[in-house]
């Protein structure tokens, strides 16, 4: 696609594959012989993480929680709402979440604290786009995908005000 109609892509979905390939064999080999509990954050991740998941060849569990602090803005209010919480016990798990894009870091850094409270034997992160320029809190991630510049992303689950998250590659939105 470009500017005239529609999004102009970013990163195509070749990259995201060969990207998704190179995370999962760093993931497979830190956790051989564990059962982890990867922890999708909605709506974002799904698309990420269900590619993600197919690459494994050990146990698992899934789960989902769903963060906002967008609403229906392209900017990030900066005050995060939990709108659907965790249900798996996180004690004495190995926890790998998984994250469609690193942007301020306030939703991920306030999950990661959340999360840290519960007491994991672990706990790490995987996000498949880290965009450094717009961090407002720093944020270790383990597992970085794709570094992006600051610009308005959509596509393979990103969105704008819900439109977008299907497009399989991950493109611009324009001003």
């Amino acid at each position: 696609m470009n500017s005239k109609h529609g999004p102009e892509i970013l990163v195509p979905g070749t990259k995201i594959a060969m990207t998704i390939d190179r995370l999962a064999a760093e993931i497979r080999r830190d956790y051989v012989g564990k059962e982890p509990l990867l922890l999708g954050i909605l709506k974002g991740s799904f698309m990420f993480m269900a590619d993600l998941v197919r690459r494994f060849d050990f146990p698992l569990e899934i789960e989902f929680v769903r963060l906002s602090s967008y609403g229906q803005a392209t900017e990030s209010s900066g005050k995060i709402n939990v709108v659907q919480g965790l249900r798996s016990a996180v004690r004495g798990r190995d926890v790998l979440v998984i994250e469609d894009i690193i942007d301020t870091g306030l939703t991920v850094a306030y999950l990661l604290d959340y999360l840290r409270k519960k007491r994991p034997a672990s706990l790490r992160l995987c996000a498949l786009l880290d965009k450094p320029s717009r961090r407002r809190i720093p944020v270790s991630i383990d597992y970085t995908g794709i570094t992006v510049p600051d610009k308005f992303l959509v596509g393979y689950g990103l969105d704008c005000d819900e439109k977008y998250r299907n497009l399989p590659d991950i493109c611009v939105l324009g001003e």
